[in-house]
């Protein structure tokens, strides 16, 4: 989105309704809008803090919750030792502190709605947050799309959204999922024990029923790189690979 369009998205003041603790590295927070708006699935918002002496940092978070009519979003923040925002999320903010935000922002990062083509989903640590809510929207609007997920984190520990990711696994017949653990050996038989390459993206393309149609990748630069290589390998067309990073 350019900043002219951002522009004309309203700052409004969210109050903190909750927050849950995901990782040892990784906070949900669930703010609630005094203005509800509109969005579609891999959108995000921006987060201005104002310091005092008049300092303003500001931060961008992918939307995690499915779109609802709920005035209630989730923003799964992790906190960076050297961040200007997130040490004030994990630290100081508290239930019913009020934040100032403005959205949604995004226009290529999103769900493609109804579709008779699988969706694959490639994504790193925090950088699941825009893909699960597209599969949090996928099971809330029952779309007939499969979608496959493969995720790459440090540890067993550090997956985000894992046990609710574990439940859709079990619960979804047209869900698949892998994960990638780079700092420790996988236990689950379909899991990797390995950084994210071309064969383990064919391998849990190949858990579809059809070839993607399309490919969603949310990591680190380097890792989006390698990602969005591995989707060019199966065949899809490079319009048909939207990536987001994070970390420039």
């Amino acid at each position: 989105m350019t900043e002219a369009i951002a522009a004309t998205v309203r700052w409004q003041s969210c109050a903190i309704v909750e927050i849950t603790t995901r990782t040892p590295a990784i906070k949900s927070f669930f703010l609630r809008l005094s203005e509800t708006f509109d969005y579609t699935a891999g959108q995000h918002v921006d987060v201005r803090l104002t310091a005092p002496n008049g300092y303003i940092a500001m931060r961008s978070y992918s939307i995690a919750s499915a779109p609802s009519e709920s005035k209630v979003i989730e923003l799964a923040i992790e906190r960076l030792v050297d961040g200007e925002v997130s040490p004030f999320f994990h630290d100081v903010a508290q239930i019913g502190d009020t934040i100032e935000l403005r959205g949604p922002l995004g226009g290529h990062f999103l769900w493609p709605g109804p579709s008779n083509k699988p969706v694959l989903l490639i994504g790193a640590g925090s950088g699941v947050a825009p893909l699960m809510a597209m599969i949090r929207y996928r099971k809330a609007s029952a779309e007939p799309v499969p979608v496959a997920l493969v995720l790459s984190s440090r540890t067993w520990r550090d997956v985000l959204f894992r046990d609710e990711l574990l439940e859709l696994e079990r619960s979804l017949p047209d869900f698949a999922f892998a994960l990638a653990l780079t700092r420790e050996p996988a236990t689950r038989r379909d899991d990797f024990s390995r950084r994210i390459d071309a064969r383990m993206v064919a391998d849990v393309a190949a858990r579809l029923p059809v070839s993607p149609g399309c490919a969603f990748v949310c990591g680190s630069n380097a890792f989006v790189d390698i990602a969005a290589n591995a989707a060019l390998a199966l065949g899809l067309n490079a319009k048909a690979i939207k990536t987001e990073r994070y970390g420039a």
